[in-house]
Formats: C-alpha cells, structure tokens, sequence
C-alpha cells in the first residue's frame, strides 16, 4: 500500500513537472518570440493628398484673357488704359495728345499714333524691361475712341477761319467745309479755291488741287469736288477787283 501512495505521489510529481514545463515554453513563446503590438496609423486618404496638393498656392496671375488688338491703329484723342501688373495699380487712362503721343509712367512721351495697342505694348514692356523692370506685364487696352478722324483747316477769304473737325465715317468735301466755315467773305476768289495736302509725314509728296467753286457750289457739278483728309488745308484766296 505505501509502494502504490509512493508510485503515485511520483506520477503526480512527474506530471506537475511536465505541466510547468510545458507552460514555461508557452510563456517563453508567447512572451519573447510574438510579435510586438503595432499602433494604429492614420492612413491618408487619396481625396485627403488632393487637398492638400489642392491647397499649395496659386501661381502668379496673369493676364490669360487678355489679348492686345492688333487691328486698330490708334489716334489723336483716342484714350486709352494702362496698366502694369507687376505695381498691383488699377489701370491709369491717359489720352492720346494732339501730337499722337501717349505719356507712358516711367517712360514718359511715346509715339502712339498710327500704331495699334499691340504694337504699344510690345514696344513700351521692351523699355521698361531695359531699364526698370525683370520682367513687366504690361497691358494697354482701347477704351474710348475718338470719334473725330481728323482735322483739316480752312485759311483766307471765309467767314470762319481755322480748323474743322471730320468725324469718322464722314465724307468732308472742299465744297461742304467751306459752307460749315460760314461760307465765302466778300472779296473770295471762288473761282481759284486751293487744297493742299501732304508734306507733314516722312516721304509724302507735297499735293495741290485748285476748284472752280462756282462750279461746284452755284452750278451743281459736285463731281468735280474734291474729297477731304485729315491735315488737308483749304485756301481760299482774294480777288484783286471787287465787282
């Protein structure tokens, strides 16, 4: 009976030790070869990395809608708006001068007659670039044209003398702008009227035509008059003899 209490206090023994065993290697495995917990990681979303590139800043601005006209060659009285975008000014207007120069800031007097914005653009980014700028936008735009194409000038024996305005479009006779100048004086040569033109642009040959305006204006043979241009000059002389 004892052997048998032995033999089984033995085989308890034994299975304890075999029991602590086991669970160490559990405890060893568990405890030193698992892998560590890993904490949570926000992952960004594909519309959170659009944000954000979304949110870098804007370049620069630039006048993408503008286009210089590169049609309509300025004139004398036409006004104008100018602008440089680098100051952050709003654009100034400045008026084309009698001579047809535009005072330009910075620049000062710059030929603008005769030219079209594009032209004007181009050619005052160049100086302002050259001496004043790294790099100038610079943007000129029609705002008001003059609705006068010219000026002819009427001298001598009318009732008015000086210049006459022609407005675009309109036909100005010699016959019409003697009758707006308040119509011949009284010791008006009519027979001997004069128009001169040309001379005031480089390379422009000198023109004269001389008018019968009794023909023209007491006998109806408007065919014979004579279409005006801006700059003509009219010249009605006198007559020696009044009778």
């Amino acid at each position: 009976m004892t052997v048998m209490r032995k033999a089984a206090r033995l085989l308890l023994v034994l299975m304890l030790a075999l029991t602590g065993a086991f669970a160490g290697q559990v405890t060893e495995v568990t405890g030193s070869n698992a892998p560590e917990p890993v904490a949570a990681t926000a992952i960004p979303r594909l519309d959170a990395l659009t944000n954000s590139t979304a949110a870098t800043p804007p370049a620069a601005p630039s006048p993408s809608g503008y286009v210089a006209d590169d049609r309509y060659k300025l004139r004398a009285g036409d006004k104008v708006s100018f602008q440089i975008l680098e100051d952050r000014d709003a654009p100034k207007e400045l008026i084309i001068s009698d001579s047809g120069e535009l005072e330009v800031p910075y620049i000062g007097r710059v030929a603008a007659a005769d030219k079209t914005c594009k032209q004007l653009v181009e050619e005052t980014k160049a100086q302002l670039e050259r001496d004043y700028y790294y790099r100038a936008t610079v943007i000129i735009a029609l705002e008001v044209a003059n609705k006068y194409l010219g000026r002819i000038y009427v001298w001598g024996q009318v009732r008015n003398q000086g210049p006459i305005d022609i407005a675009v479009n309109e036909n100005l006779t010699a016959g019409r702008a003697i009758l707006r100048a308040g119509g011949f004086a009284d010791f008006a040569n009519k027979k001997r009227v004069k128009v001169v033109r040309g001379g005031g642009v480089e390379g422009a040959a000198k023109q004269s035509f001389e008018l019968n305006m009794v023909e023209i204006l007491e006998e109806g043979k408007t065919e014979k008059d004579v279409l005006l241009q801006p700059d003509d000059f009219i010249i009605v002389p006198s007559r020696l003899i009044n009778f």
